[in-house]
């Protein structure tokens, strides 16, 4: 036997770090040098039964006096190491066998020492041995050289080493599970072979799975994968509906185990390939668990395992690995979980509880009381990377009808959360998947590095609050994080809250990958003034927008008309009115503005809330609003700009206005104006609409007829022959009660370059002269046909002039011209005559 296995059997109270077989390198001396001997947890009367096998000169200590002498630092400086030499002609032959060396070294117990001999600083107790040899570098890496002595019973187990100075974890032993990725493979397919030939036998399963294993851990690995995928949950035998297996001939036979059955099974496949395995028992937050019950003098009801590692215990639950247990139909789910592999014991305490206190491998173990308390959290919580924010006791009573909970991210993650009247199993049979929320008893939110919930319960009671969560990349179901428990003596008087589909509150996490860079909003609640309220998002790139809102009481057509959305290149505005009092969830929708095939995405939602003046019902966006109000991307692309308007929303106090823009690209536009539907008209309203097209400048003159809120949509021919495409909707806001006069009304051959100066109104006086000025490009003749045909003429500035009687009864008069050689006139627009009471 080597001098390297021979020592790593050995009980030694101290760890060798560097300790190999190869051929020793000797000083001029012929001896092997050994340099730093430092003490750390030495016992004594350590006694070495064969001394003749092993020569030890200088430093090692074989009683109290010699230890304390050499614990002296020397005058004027700190301790020196001192150095133990090693002779070189000590033979291999020479060293002790596993089993005499570890039968005859003894260590006392901590508690059997005397007091004197208990009085070792903590600093020389902290130290250890290094064994320095040149040749040692030619060894393979992934050997494990940290050891540490073998637990005898009854006797403190070193649980930490100190050689390491700071406990290792799991990501120190591997970076993630892919580089088992063959390790895994190999077992999985060695694993149904031998299932397929009914091999039964622990060594001959052992030596098949472990075959090709490289070191210590991957023989680990080994064992754990093929307990995850070769032994089901015995639910029945839990049940008491059968006997419960639990040896391990049993357990391989049937495929089937309780915690015991998995525990002892690794223990005993440990051993085969020199693993120290240590069967836990304690407590866990699985099947049967309640969440706040007192497990104070109740007997432990879970087993899983410990193991030994370069000198450190960690810790594994293959039961847990393997899947989990669906109560409601009394079945296994076959799932591996890889957390459950040399769980980091921070991690794992939130759910194990082990009986022996050590065996928590906790720098600060923690009280059972505080076990019960802890939040639990699924190893999804861990996977995910979440933290705990608060609370940090899965119990919480409200304060004003109000609770809150908060976890942190490195990464972005969507979450929601489910509320439900309290049940006693933490393991229900409930889902522990989720695909949305459906849950108006409170407000999730999630800003850049926390998810924030304001739970506010509808009534007085004790509630169950399950969060769920994803990474934002992943496209599956939302899986279960993590739980509290919610109490509520007194829930808030309060208006009821819409369900709110698209889990959170304020912009999605996807949002800025959506092109959605910033929002006016928050995620918290939107107080809303007035009624009226406005939301601004910001974007990255061109972008298209769809609004909902809903409240429990608005019915969605009227839903709609409280809607006005303007699409600018890197700005959304939503225009949001509110005829009801209390909650209102905003949702935002939005896509790539080229990709017409692409659906719509959920952005963010938002909760508002108004509780003062609402808007009345005639007072809503006019019917038929298009979804691009105001200028914006559209408009850009078709050439039309330069907008005196450049808002959505035109208010006019006088009941008049004009909208100039330019229209470039020379396209033939169309405007149309209209109102509800139930308002009845003496005079058609697009008589109150009036166009002026010179040069590339568009005038759009309105005057309308009486207060309220009117629809004033612009439309282009994009292609020469095609239909009229939507530009953008203007939303007129007249607060006069004055009506407005009509324009006179057009006709076709009224065209680009006419100007009408006077008279801007199309309805006219009787027996009353009337000042016509008109300019009209390429008229050779221009005339107002009234009882008698009345001649223009043109001024210097080329504008047609004159003026025309409108006489007694008439009922309209006629503006016409004629263009090029042709003595025909073309009726370019009329004007109607006010009737007197008695003719009407």
């Amino acid at each position: 036997m080597s001098a390297e296995v021979a020592i790593q059997k050995f009980s030694f109270p101290f760890s060798c770090t560097a300790l190999h077989p190869q051929q020793d390198e000797v000083t001029p001396k012929k001896c092997i040098q050994v340099k730093t001997l430092e003490l750390h947890d030495l016992q004594e009367n350590t006694i070495l039964s064969k001394p003749s096998a092993v020569t030890v000169i200088g430093a090692l200590v074989h009683n109290e006096n010699q230890a304390q002498e050499n614990l002296k630092p020397p005058p004027g400086g700190d301790m020196a190491s001192p150095q133990v030499l090693v002779c070189s002609e000590a033979s291999q032959s020479a060293v002790l066998s596993r089993r005499s060396v570890f039968e005859n070294l003894m260590v006392e117990s901590e508690d059997q020492r005397p007091a004197t001999k208990r009085q070792l600083s903590s600093e020389s107790a902290a130290r250890t041995i290094t064994v320095v040899k040149k040749s040692a570098v030619r060894k393979e890496a992934e050997e494990l050289r940290h050891l540490k002595p073998k637990a005898h019973l009854g006797q403190r187990v070193a649980l930490r080493t100190a050689a390491a100075g700071k406990r290792r974890r799991r990501k120190d032993l591997f970076t993630n599970s892919e580089v088992f990725h063959r390790v895994d493979s190999h077992v999985i397919m060695a694993g149904a072979e031998l299932k397929e030939k009914c091999v039964y036998d622990v060594k001959t399963i052992v030596q098949s799975i472990t075959q090709g294993a490289r070191n210590e851990l991957e023989r680990l690995r080994a064992i754990w994968v093929w307990l995850c995928h070769n032994i089901e949950y015995d639910v029945s035998g839990y049940l008491g509906h059968s006997e419960k297996l639990s040896s391990p001939e049993e357990v391989i036979a049937a495929g089937r185990g309780v915690c015991c059955g998995y525990s002892s099974l690794c223990t005993e496949m440990c051993r085969e390939v020199g693993i120290e395995c240590q069967e836990v028992p304690g407590h866990s937050k699985g099947i049967g668990y309640r969440q706040g019950q007192s497990l104070k003098n109740v007997k432990s009801d879970h087993l899983w395992n410990a193991v030994l590692l370069g000198g450190q215990w960690f810790l594994l639950d293959a039961c847990w690995g393997a899947g989990r247990v669906d109560m409601e139909h009394e079945s296994f789910v076959k799932r591996f979980d890889d957390f459950y592999f040399l769980t980091d014991p921070e991690e794992f305490i939130d759910s194990h509880f082990p009986d022996e206190e050590k065996w928590q491998l906790l720098d600060t173990p923690i009280p059972l009381e505080e076990f019960e308390r802890r939040v639990f959290k699924t190893s999804a919580f861990f996977a995910i990377g979440l933290r705990l924010i608060q609370p940090h006791h899965f119990h919480i009573v409200t304060d004003d009808g109000e609770a809150n909970m908060s976890l942190g991210f490195s990464r972005p993650v969507t979450f929601t959360y489910e509320i439900t009247q309290h049940q006693d199993l933490l393991h229900c049979g409930a889902s522990e998947q989720k695909e949305s929320n459906n849950s108006s008893f409170g407000l999730l939110t999630v800003n850049h590095r926390s998810m924030n919930l304001q739970l506010l319960p509808p009534a007085t009671g004790t509630y169950d609050v399950k969060v769920f969560a994803r990474p934002e990349t992943a496209t599956t179901a939302l899986i279960w994080v993590c739980s509290f428990t919610v109490e509520c003596p007194t829930p808030r008087a309060m208006e009821e809250i819409p369900e709110n589909p698209f889990l959170s509150w304020g912009l999605q996490p996807s949002a800025g990958s959506l092109g959605v860079a910033g929002s006016s909003q928050g995620s918290e609640v939107a107080e809303v003034e007035e009624g009226i309220f406005e939301l601004s998002l910001k974007t990255s790139r061109p972008l298209m927008v769809l609004c909902e809102l809903v409240h429990p009481e608005l019915e969605a057509t009227v839903a709609k008309r409280c809607l006005a959305t303007q699409i600018q290149p890197n700005l959304l505005t939503c225009h949001v009115l509110c005829p009801l009092r209390g909650f209102y969830r905003l949702s935002v929708f939005v896509r790539d503005y080229e990709k017409t095939e692409v659906k719509f995405n959920n952005a963010a939602n938002f909760l508002l809330h108004c509780k003062g003046k609402v808007i009345g019902p005639d007072e809503l966006f006019p019917p038929n609003l298009g979804s691009a109000c105001g200028p914006g991307t559209r408009t850009l692309e078709a050439g039309l700009s330069k907008f005196s308007h450049t808002a959505a929303l035109v208010s006019t106090q006088q009941g008049k206005c004009n909208i100039t823009f330019h229209n470039q690209q020379d396209l033939e536009l169309h405007t149309v104006i209209s109102r509800e539907e139930n308002k009845t008209e003496a005079i058609p309203l697009s008589r109150h609409l009036f166009c002026t097209y010179t040069d590339s400048k568009v005038t759009v003159s309105v005057s309308l007829p009486d207060a309220g809120v009117y629809r004033l949509g612009l439309y282009a021919k994009i292609t020469p022959g095609g239909d009229f495409n939507p530009m953008c909707d203007f939303v007129l806001r007249n607060s006069s009660n004055q009506p407005g006069p009509p324009f006179p009304c057009v006709y076709s051959a009224w065209r680009k370059g006419c100007v009408l100066f006077e008279p801007r109104v199309g309805l006219l006086e009787p027996l009353s002269w009337v000042r016509f000025r008109v300019r009209i490009p390429g008229a050779q003749k221009v005339s107002v046909v009234g009882e008698t045909r009345t001649d223009m003429k043109m001024n210097k500035s080329r504008v047609w002039e004159g003026e025309v009687f409108s006489g007694n009864g008439l009922q309209q008069l006629k503006l016409a011209a004629s263009f090029g050689e042709s003595s025909d006139m073309a009726v370019l627009m009329t004007f109607d005559i006010k009737q007197s009471e008695r003719e009407v």
